[in-house]
């Protein structure tokens, strides 16, 4: 999984980029501080990972990853090449997920590029610039295919009727993951690369002392921002994020209790991405490696498998699963299979969150 943390200058992205990922970028008091994407790769925390490594004393573990990416700080006209717009708009293009970080903080030491705290101006200008170099993306494309389907060809006519809708409906001010698309859309939304299709994720960036506050004002005017578009928020102080990278896991935990913060931002910020994504964790557990893998949910069997090598995905003969609840009641694969809770499953079967899966499967 690829985030793209973007947002306006100076909303404190690369604050919080350095802070997840303990990568040290410029994270200076004026615009355009990052002009290229810096990237840094964490760890998915994962208490079953742990506990399987427990069991099985493998010689190593390998948890899943996210890819962080922070992108240059976007400003009104970029897609028109305002502050070097285009090159930051094309670096969103490879991600999955928009992490959209929104300034929810005041301090005068801290400049804003509109002068003034007003989230959803922000969020606005945002996700205008995005609209803004979909339609023109798809206005080339329109251009090609108007040409084409002038030959009567059904499949060109489908894509011109379809071109034409997605330029209606970011005309009446929506964005393409707000809007129904049938599966030519859906095919052009992926070939495109289209911005504004991107799920999304708001980043509400609160003072230190307001991060348990549950009527800040500009939090709420996100959520309910965000809820016309099924986005998701999550609630974070940068600079807190930034004082908890500098403590081992120890001390990080006391610290969250004396805030009184269940979870870091970035354990909220990756689940916020697993349910964006609609993504799942399954494992393998032995003594050579205990890993985690990153599925979509309702894949199936073979193509979990697939995940872990593309041979075992075309000669698939059947998995061994477990429940990682199970597996940790029993204590080993072996014992599981004693206990009857080891199942065989076939190529239709779908992995769920927490499978413990050993793949059988044909080399030639």
């Amino acid at each position: 999984m690829k985030i793209g943390i973007v947002g306006l200058p100076n909303v404190g992205k690369s604050t919080l980029f350095n802070a997840l990922t303990k990568v040290q970028v410029d994270a200076e008091n004026y615009p355009f501080c990052t002009i290229d994407p810096n990237i840094g790769v964490v760890n998915v925390p994962d208490e079953r990972l742990d506990i399987l490594t427990n069991i099985y004393n493998p010689e190593k573990k390998t948890p899943a990853m996210i890819e962080f990416v922070d992108i240059a700080g976007l400003v009104k006209g970029a897609s028109k090449g305002e502050g070097l717009g285009n090159k930051f708009l094309s670096h969103i293009r490879e991600v999955d997920a928009i992490s959209q970080v929104v300034r929810c903080f005041t301090n005068d030491n801290i400049t804003h590029v509109n002068n003034k705290i007003d989230p959803i101006d922000d969020i606005e200008t945002i996700n205008l610039e995005l609209m803004l170099a979909d339609m023109a993306t798809i206005e080339k494309r329109l251009e090609k295919t108007e040409k084409k389907a002038k030959s009567g060809d059904k499949e060109y006519l489908k894509e011109l009727e379809e071109l034409n809708k997605l330029i209606e409906e970011l005309e009446n001010g929506k964005n393409i993951r707000q809007v129904e698309l049938n599966e030519t859309g859906q095919r052009l939304t992926k070939e495109l690369q289209l911005l504004s299709a991107k799920p999304t994720i708001y980043v509400c960036n609160v003072d230190e002392n307001k991060i348990n506050d549950d009527n800040n004002r500009y939090v709420e005017m996100v959520r309910e921002y965000a809820a016309e578009e099924g986005a998701e928020v999550i609630t974070v102080s940068a600079q807190i994020e930034a004082d908890i990278a500098e403590l081992d896991e120890e001390d990080k935990q006391l610290f969250l209790e004396d805030l009184g913060i269940e979870n870091s931002g970035l354990d909220r910020l990756i689940r916020a991405g697993y349910r964006l994504l609609d993504l799942i964790t399954f494992l393998t557990a032995g003594e050579k490696e205990v890993r985690a893998w990153t599925v979509k949910r309702n894949s199936t069997a073979p193509h979990a498998a697939g995940k872990i090598h593309s041979d075992m995905e075309r000669g698939f003969i059947r998995a061994e699963v477990v429940s990682f609840e199970d597996l940790n009641e029993t204590g080993s694969y072996k014992d599981a299979r004693e206990e009857g809770v080891l199942r065989l499953e076939g190529k239709d079967y779908i992995i769920h969150d927490g499978d413990v899966c050993n793949f059988r499967f044909n080399v030639s």
